[in-house]
């Protein structure tokens, strides 16, 4: 069953290294990702599941102690998800993230495991994924990654979109309430035309936490370069 759940951004400008002089400016978003995991930790899971959006090729599970690289984002930093043997392809940038977020928290010592999911995986299947990761051990976590719309002003990476701030504002309300149902509600095409990262990894943490009766806190939530941020707690 789950028992907690966080809920982060997921661009590589959270990580200092590759923010350089930038860093500050996400510093906020930062403490708010740390206070988050703190949640998770709290709960004591047997698993933890860190779910984020991956293009092709870095679908599917990633074993614990899979490395990430922010080289492609122009540092020189590698960083990996928990301990383990690994796995032969490299985390995507989403779960690269997660992985420095773990690496910087004073994390419990539980499995973990990574899961890559398509922008564009369907509503239904993100939530049949969600069920099979809460039925997966008695105590399970989950650290869930993903932007809201990157059309949030005029020099947002997808251009000003008049539909962004409402779509955002349903998923913030969402995230922030714990609400399976509402979130399983956002809609996948007007997503993926605002350029949504988390919709799909938002309605895998739906499908797990149907039933699981948790309460939310919406922690931080901003656009800064005109993309939604969001940092939720669930427990």
């Amino acid at each position: 069953m789950l028992v907690a759940a966080a809920v982060c951004p997921c661009p590589p400008l959270l990580v200092p290294a590759v923010a350089a002089g930038a860093a500050a400016e996400l510093a906020d978003a930062r403490t708010a990702c740390s206070d988050a995991l703190s949640v998770l930790a709290a709960s004591r899971p047997d698993r933890l599941v860190v779910v984020g959006p991956a293009g092709e090729g870095a679908r599917g599970v990633h074993p614990a102690g899979t490395a990430g690289s922010f080289a492609g984002f122009g540092a020189d930093l590698t960083v990996r998800l928990g301990s383990g043997p690994g796995g032969e392809r490299p985390l995507p940038a989403s779960l690269a993230v997660a992985a420095w977020l773990l690496e910087h928290t004073d994390w419990a010592d539980a499995p973990v495991e990574g899961l890559g999911v398509a922008e564009e995986l369907e509503p239904a299947r993100c939530a049949e994924a969600g069920r099979e990761i809460g039925a997966s051990a008695d105590r399970v976590a989950l650290l869930v990654m993903g932007d809201g719309s990157a059309c949030r002003t005029l020099k947002a990476p997808g251009y000003l979109d008049e539909r962004a701030e409402g779509f955002d504002a349903a998923a913030g309300h969402a995230l922030g309430a714990a609400d399976p149902a509402a979130l399983l509600a956002l809609d996948a095409e007007l997503a993926q035309a605002l350029q949504v990262a988390g919709r799909a990894p938002w309605q895998v943490l739906a499908g797990a936490a149907e039933g699981a009766g948790l309460e939310g806190r919406l922690l931080y939530e901003d656009a800064p370069y005109g993309v939604g941020y969001f940092v939720a707690a669930w427990s």
